[in-house]
Formats: C-alpha cells, sequence, structure tokens
C-alpha cells in the first residue's frame, strides 16, 4: 500500500484515516477481541460486518495486523504486530483529547482516565504487555497487576458503579 504522497502524516493518515479503523484497533487492544465475531458483537458502536471485514483486510494489508491461518470452518485469530501496538500512542493521544473536549460515560472514559493518570511509563507498559500478548514476547517481571489488568479493573469498577446509581 504506497501511499499518495512522501508526506508521513499523508503516509498515517491514509492507514488510520477513518473511524472504524481506530475503533477496531482500539477493540483489538482494550478489549482483546482477536476474532471477526467478537469484534462485530463486542461494537458498540455498531460496525456493519462489511465494513469490519474491510477495515481488517487492509489492517492485515498495512502491516498493523496478523491474520492466523484458519482451517476451513474455524475462525481466524487477528494479532497486533509491532507497528499495531505502536499505534498506541496515537490512541492514547485520541482519547486524552476526547476526555477534554467531548462528553461521554464514566464507564467509558474510565480506561482512558487512568492511563492519563498513570502516564507515559503505563503506556509503555502496556505495549510491553501487549507485545507478550500478541508477539509472544516473554512477559516482564512486575509486582501486582499488569496495566491490561488494572484497566479491566477500572472498567469493571465504573461499569458496577453505574448501575448502583
Amino acid at each position: 500500500m504506497e501511499p499518495r504522497s512522501g508526506c508521513p502524516i499523508n503516509a498515517a493518515v491514509e492507514v488510520l484515516g477513518d473511524r472504524w479503523t481506530l475503533l477496531v484497533l482500539r477493540d483489538v487492544i482494550f478489549g482483546d477481541r482477536r476474532y471477526f465475531r467478537a469484534l462485530l458483537t463486542g461494537s458498540i458502536e455498531g460496525i456493519a460486518s462489511n465494513i469490519l471485514a474491510d477495515r481488517l483486510v487492509r489492517l492485515v494489508e498495512a502491516g498493523l495486523l496478523t491474520r492466523g491461518t484458519a482451517a476451513r470452518g474455524q475462525r481466524a485469530r487477528y494479532s497486533l504486530t509491532e507497528a499495531g501496538i505502536q499505534t498506541l500512542p496515537i490512541i492514547y493521544a485520541l482519547g486524552n483529547w476526547g476526555l477534554d473536549w467531548r462528553s461521554g460515560s464514566d464507564e467509558l472514559r474510565i480506561r482512558q482516565q487512568v492511563m492519563r493518570d498513570e502516564g507515559p511509563a503505563f503506556i509503555e507498559d502496556l505495549m510491553d504487555d501487549l507485545r507478550v500478548r500478541h508477539l509472544d514476547a516473554p512477559p516482564k517481571p512486575r509486582d501486582g497487576p499488569g496495566p491490561l489488568e488494572r484497566l479491566d479493573a477500572a472498567y469493571a469498577a465504573a461499569v458496577k458503579q453505574e448501575s448502583v446509581d
């Protein structure tokens, strides 16, 4: 996939520049949805199956995801590549902008707030966790829960609080 110009911003926008692509990456990263059906049914924005299929093909062609081989009748699993993992700081920056300038529900904003509160080291740790999950990298030793578990716990607590209110 050759970009229309040599501009690096253009090259990035040609891969990441539509809303569905970033939301698919978000769901793979934060929701650990790695199969077509999980991405389709787990989309809170209601992505259509043809749009999802197209974005998955584009993400594989752009080198942000790999598609595992699947025998007939089996589901193919998608995994982030290093280039896909490196989109996390972009998604993080967009989420910070959304926290500042857009409204939303507490449970859907909590992960972003946790990442913002924890700062850049947390994002690096999260990228390391994604490398373990998607690239079979060896886990780094740590005390306590990792960033993915902490984000999931914060989300679960926010959902529980929302149901109480």
